[in-house]
């Protein structure tokens, strides 16, 4: 049976969230925050596509919530550009609407203290965007 690993990506001035999928494509697990200010957030994801075989790479653009774009969505849809120069799989972009603010509520119901969500809060994120996706590839069949 063949492997279909997928990341997901939470892109962001400062940090970007990064997420993995099992195996089957069922389930998202948070992975990696990649610091910006320490290097090209695009450069590190094309190096665990390559390290990983990942099948494809599921990118956060922010949406209003009446649905139209904002300046956040043009710097996801500038780093989806710029993947797609350096990667050979799907690089798909999905509504993240309010996901951060699901990782923050689900981070504090699970007990932990602000100052720990503050290191993995985009990796929460990038883990919702990542099954979300999953979830509507399973619901197509």
């Amino acid at each position: 049976m063949e492997t279909k690993k997928y990341l997901g990506v939470d892109p962001g001035d400062a940090r970007c969230g990064v997420a993995i999928s099992d195996d089957l494509a069922m389930l998202a697990h948070p992975l990696e925050t990649i610091d910006v200010r320490k290097g090209d957030p695009v450069v590190r994801v094309a190096e665990i596509v390559n390290e990983r075989s990942i099948a494809g790479v599921v990118v956060g653009v922010p949406r209003n919530m009446d649905g139209s774009f904002g300046p956040a969505a043009e710097k996801s849809r500038v780093f989806i550009a710029a993947l797609k120069e350096k990667v050979s799989c799907r690089v798909i972009a999905w509504d993240e609407r309010l996901t951060t603010v699901s990782a923050q509520r689900a981070l504090r119901e699970s007990g932990r203290k602000a100052k720990d969500q503050k290191k993995i809060i985009d990796q929460a994120a990038a883990q919702i965007i990542l099954q979300g996706w999953l979830d509507s590839q399973a619901a197509c069949g």
